[in-house]
């Protein structure tokens, strides 16, 4: 990891933790279009619900190594009993939140997506609908200014929890929008707002 620049202007939230602002300079805020790579995003941000994402950001590769990389297509092949083990499995991972509900949560989620491609819908396009299939560039001066939902994260939420997903609701939904670049919510100070360039 290259150590993050001490000179340059970041948005407030990432700290001075050098992960952290790596994170913010590299990552959060660019546009995703991938399907699966939203997929596993939308489930770690559900796995931050009540903790900081710092926390989630840490604990990211053991997560990708006990659930498949997210792969939704082999998490949803997983059923009955073999699903129950699984998840009494990874409860003794300390990798990862050891909190059941959030572990049954990546599956059901994992079933949730491949009802939506059974369907013929494209995970990326579906999601990227609720702002018009291109970036929302915001102005935020403060982080006063940015919120913590609006009405396009709540339509994405309503939408995602009748498709089956959970862990959606309208700030998580919000805070994934913001990380995948749905909306570019850097303040306008930040060195790393155009991120076209980065």
């Amino acid at each position: 990891m290259n150590a993050p620049d001490p000179t340059r202007n970041r948005c407030p939230w990432c700290g001075d933790a050098p992960d952290y602002q790596q994170y913010h300079d590299e990552v959060w805020g660019k546009p995703v279009f991938d399907a699966q790579e939203l997929f596993a995003k939308l489930c770690l941000d559900g796995q931050q619900a009540g903790l900081s994402w710092i926390t989630i950001l840490r604990k990211q590769k053991a997560y990708e190594a006990a659930f498949f990389g997210f792969d939704p297509r082999q998490l949803s092949a997983i059923q009955g009993t073999e699903r129950e083990a699984f998840i009494a499995e990874q409860m003794q991972n300390a990798g990862i939140v050891r909190n059941r509900l959030k572990i049954e949560s990546i599956f059901r989620n994992a079933d949730a997506y491949m009802g939506l491609v059974a369907q013929g819908i494209d995970f990326s396009q579906w999601l990227w609908q609720f702002i018009g299939g291109t970036p929302k560039q915001n102005a935020p001066r403060t982080m006063a200014d940015v919120p913590t939902e609006t009405s396009e994260s709540q339509a994405m939420s309503k939408a995602l929890r009748k498709a089956g997903f959970n862990f959606v609701g309208p700030t998580i939904c919000y805070a994934f929008m913001q990380a995948v670049g749905m909306v570019n919510d850097h303040l306008l100070d930040c060195d790393f707002r155009d991120t076209t360039k980065l």
